[in-house]
Parts: C-alpha cells; sequence; structure tokens
C-alpha cells in the first residue's frame, strides 16, 4: 500500500521525509523514493526498503521541502525507475501519487505524439508531464495560466 509523506520548513527535509517514510513501512511496499527543492529537483529513489534509499541519499541531500512514497505497484514492475516521485522532462515538477489514473495510457500517447519522453512504465508520471505542461514557462503554478 502506497503512503506519502511532505515536509515544508526551516530543517533540512530529507531527514524527516525518511523518518516518515520509516513509520509508514507497516503498510507494505516495494519501492521508495524523496524528493527536496534547492535550486532545483533533487531526487533519489529504489527498488526496496526505506533503509536502502536512506543508504543512497547523500550528505549533502540538502532542501528545506520535499515529498516522499513508499510504493506497491500497479503500473510497471518495481523498479528503480518505476518508483516515484517522477519528474517532468524539464525537471521542474515533481509528483507521487497514489491511485490508478484510468486514461494513462491514452495520456502518455498524446503526450508520446507531442514528443515527451517518458522514463518510466507507470500511470503516475503523466501527472508530472501534465502539469509542466500547464506551468508552461511560469515560475509557479499559481502563476500559470
Amino acid at each position: 500500500m502506497c503512503g506519502i509523506v511532505a515536509y515544508v520548513g526551516p530543517k533540512d527535509a530529507a531527514p524527516i521525509l525518511l523518518e516518515g517514510l520509516q513509520r509508514l513501512e507497516y503498510r507494505g511496499y516495494d519501492s521508495a523514493g524523496v524528493v527536496v527543492s534547492n535550486r532545483g529537483l533533487k531526487t533519489r529513489k529504489v527498488k526496496g526498503r526505506v533503509a536502502d534509499l536512506a543508504a543512497v541519499v547523500p550528505a549533502r541531500f540538502k532542501g528545506t521541502l520535499g515529498i516522499g512514497h513508499t510504493r506497491w505497484a500497479t503500473h510497471g514492475a518495481p523498479s528503480d525507475v518505476n518508483a516515484h516521485p517522477h519528474l517532468s522532462a524539464d525537471e521542474r515538477v515533481a509528483v507521487v501519487h497514489n491511485g490508478i489514473i484510468e486514461n494513462a495510457d491514452e495520456l502518455r500517447a498524446k503526450l508520446e505524439a507531442d514528443g515527451v519522453v517518458f522514463a518510466s512504465e507507470t500511470d503516475s508520471e503523466v501527472l508530472a508531464h501534465l502539469i509542466a505542461r500547464t506551468v508552461g514557462d511560469a515560475d509557479s503554478l499559481a502563476e500559470a495560466d
């Protein structure tokens, strides 16, 4: 079963996110990942346990906001690349998602026809690309058309 944690505040987000993910381990999952923001997005994700994720998060993985996710695969096999968070092609948008996007294949086909290159087999990745398209050249979702 998937789980999501998030943090926004003055402290380094990564340790808080990892602790939150550890607290969700009782739910069961096959992969885990985190993203933090600090002059761009930094992502780490792994197939396996939160301890495996913590082992690949470097000391310099700093940011004061972030999201983390534990995933139970529904679309795409358990793997590092299919773990959440997913980034848009321009790496400006990161998403985690629990659930199933029923029309993901149709959305993926439309995005691929427009030149979007997908990094994973998941349905959730379409969200990152759709949100990035909506944001366009704006600096934030609030400023997007």
